[in-house]
């Protein structure tokens, strides 16, 4: 080939490469403009937006926890460039702040939920993994009874070297009774670990770390959305009370504290009535027995000194109570002599 048409050639390769990296290019930059309006579409539908990190926690496990979230929300993977430039696209607050939770490889979830819910369904949302020698535990491992599917072979020493009691039977071990295989806080041994593994057991908690949490400008940490339900329900039933007594003090007419006004004010139009001495047919029996006990505190009082021309009874319940006997036992006597006088009279006719 000759030197001159080789340089054509060339140039005209190059051309093409260079016209090939520009489609590449052209083509890329409507991939990603696609995904951002994709994403600025999610925002728009939805208020709230989860920051949540994938790095730290095992593909499947993580994956298990995602689709449970995804019946709360919509779950995806983005790139946090894109994430921001839709955010910045739309005119969103803060998104400075929330560019500094968007480093590492992250997880969004648009959702309508509350950020203090969410944030309970995240924690509480766990899956296990397999563990892997030298994890602890914050509990007590236990191997119930029962077949474990493994056939008697090498696996028997390694029953044996974990101190865990075996019977074969029907063609598999079977562990013969519930034992103990890890102390809380003791680190996982390889023996340990490859046991469970083949037993199919799973002990590791993996939950997912929830970043942070963006709402209409706002932004949530973890430690903000951590909430004591039980001491804020305590708190809830609390103020209520106090404010259904505020209400009824300040006579405020709302439907849940009418039948307690109602009632008070029974309460108070009776011991005004009762305060003057207004009779009416509800409070005339109480008027009546204030007056007695009235009449006889006066009584008491003066007795001794004024003579008032009627008997008072102030004398102490336990001397009555002996008068009273006294009565009953002359009473007795004088029917004794009754009789006995009736039975000399019979005899002499």
């Amino acid at each position: 080939m000759k030197s001159r048409t080789r340089a054509q050639f060339e140039r005209l390769v190059l051309k093409v490469a260079k016209a090939e990296r520009k489609e590449r290019i052209r083509e890329s930059i409507a991939v990603k403009s696609r995904v951002v309006d994709q994403i600025k579409e999610l925002l728009k539908q939805y208020r709230v937006l989860a920051i949540m990190a994938v790095d730290r926690a095992p593909a499947a496990e993580s994956r298990r926890i995602y689709g449970r979230l995804s019946e709360y929300g919509v779950v995806k993977l983005y790139k946090n460039s894109l994430v921001l430039r839709a955010l910045r696209d739309l005119g969103a607050k803060n998104v400075d702040r929330v560019s500094e939770y968007l480093t590492g490889s992250n997880i969004f979830m648009f959702t309508n939920m509350n950020p203090f819910k969410l944030a309970k369904v995240v924690e509480e949302f766990v899956e296990y993994r397999y563990a892997k020698p030298g994890d602890t535990l914050d509990f007590d491992v236990e191997l119930s009874p029962g077949p474990t599917g493994v056939k008697p072979g090498p696996s028997m020493s390694l029953f044996g070297k974990l101190k865990i009691p075996t019977q074969v039977r029907e063609g598999v071990i079977w562990i013969a009774k519930e034992t103990k295989v890890l102390k809380r806080g003791d680190a996982i041994s390889p023996e340990l670990s490859s046991l469970m593994r083949r037993l199919g057991v799973r002990v590791v908690p993996v939950r997912i770390q929830l970043k942070a949490v963006y709402e209409d400008g706002h932004i949530y940490l973890p430690k903000d959305l951590k909430i004591d339900f039980e001491a804020v329900k305590k708190d809830l039933v609390s103020a209520i009370s106090m404010s259904r007594l505020l209400a009824v003090e300040l006579a405020i007419p709302v439907p849940e504290v009418v039948p307690d006004l109602l009632t008070k004010a029974y309460r108070a139009s009776v011991e005004l009535a009762a305060a003057i001495g207004y009779v009416t047919p509800e409070i005339a029996q109480n008027l009546l027995m204030k007056a007695l006990a009235q009449a006889i505190a006066v009584a008491q009082a003066i007795s001794g000194r004024v003579d008032l021309g009627v008997g008072v009874g102030v004398e102490k319940r336990e001397e009555r109570r002996e008068e009273e006997k006294k009565e009953v036992e002359e009473e007795r006597e004088k029917e004794a002599e009754e009789e006995l006088a009736e039975g000399i009279a019979s005899l002499f006719g």
